[in-house]
């Protein structure tokens, strides 16, 4: 067996790339009014679409116990891999990163952590990018090159109706929120070096999805692209944002995944959001 590549749930990758690519998924927890459940094992995002509905809601998310990467780290060791490479969601939204490197230090030099700096496809790409360094015949260092090689070619930008989740739940400031609530704008998001950061403001759903298509063309330059749309509860914006970036990006557009995030952003993002991940293709890669 190859090195061996994990993820969390939070990368929302297509059933058809897990398998295809080998990944082992560590789901994170979330809580709904006091109801604990893993992420696509107990609870998916129409679970905490209707909590946030509700008008007492509490809902809260907690990364992965430290016990339960090493478990998943000695099952796969047992089925006989080499070493493991575990890549996970930025270590600014979440405590994932560090409750996989506190379970690696039980393996020594066998496995090695990688932050994405990102989430959903920001995440998954990278994972997905690892996985195919692995059944290339890759090395453990080779593996975890090519995470970080990906991480450096892959930007997020997404869109959300209100900063209100994001503020109740720690991961922007009470000073943006308050911002975005005065003016009545629509917030436009990206994540530099790990970190949710407000990018920009529209008034309107629509002009946020054609912002997100112009920051995406942006980001990408002159390079091919794979892309990764998501959305919570809007899967007509997602059509359009796809719709949209199939039209700018013509034949520089290669693969495209299009999934609902999951129950850990829909906690923290809200209904309405609207998310693009660009992936620039290595130049070697164009001619695949």
């Amino acid at each position: 067996m190859p090195v061996a590549v994990v993820t969390d749930s939070t990368a929302y990758l297509p059933p058809e790339l897990l398998h295809t690519h080998r990944l082992t998924v560590v789901p994170l927890t979330v809580v709904l009014n006091g109801a604990e459940g893993l992420e696509g094992v107990e609870t998916f995002p129409a679970d905490a679409t209707r909590a946030l509905g509700g008008r007492r809601v509490s809902v809260s998310t907690s990364r992965p116990a430290p016990e339960q990467f090493a478990r998943t780290y000695r099952d796969l060791f047992d089925a006989g891999a080499d070493g493991i490479v575990s890549v996970h969601l930025s270590a600014e939204l979440s405590g994932t990163v560090e409750a996989a490197q506190l379970a690696a230090a039980e393996f020594g030099d066998r496995v090695a952590v990688v932050d994405s700096r990102s989430t959903g496809m920001g995440l998954g790409f990278p994972a997905v990018a690892a996985a195919a360094a692995a059944a290339g015949g890759a090395d453990l260092s080779g593996v975890r090159d090519s995470a970080l090689d990906a991480i450096s070619r892959t930007t997020i930008w997404f869109y959300v109706d209100t900063l209100e989740f994001l503020r109740r739940g720690g991961r922007i400031n009470a000073a943006e929120a308050l911002l975005g609530t005065a003016l009545s704008v629509k917030p436009i998001m990206h994540m530099p070096d790990g970190a949710i950061v407000l990018k920009d403001k529209v008034r309107t759903a629509s002009r946020g999805i054609a912002r997100l298509v112009d920051l995406a063309v942006e980001a990408a330059g002159d390079a091919e692209v794979d892309l990764g749309v998501h959305h919570l509860a809007a899967p007509q914006r997602a059509e359009a944002l796809l719709e949209a970036l199939t039209a700018r990006f013509g034949d520089r557009l290669h693969d495209v995944y299009v999934s609902e995030a999951g129950a850990v952003v829909a906690a923290h993002a809200g209904p309405g959001l609207a998310c693009v991940v660009v992936h620039r293709r290595p130049p070697a890669a164009v001619a695949d």
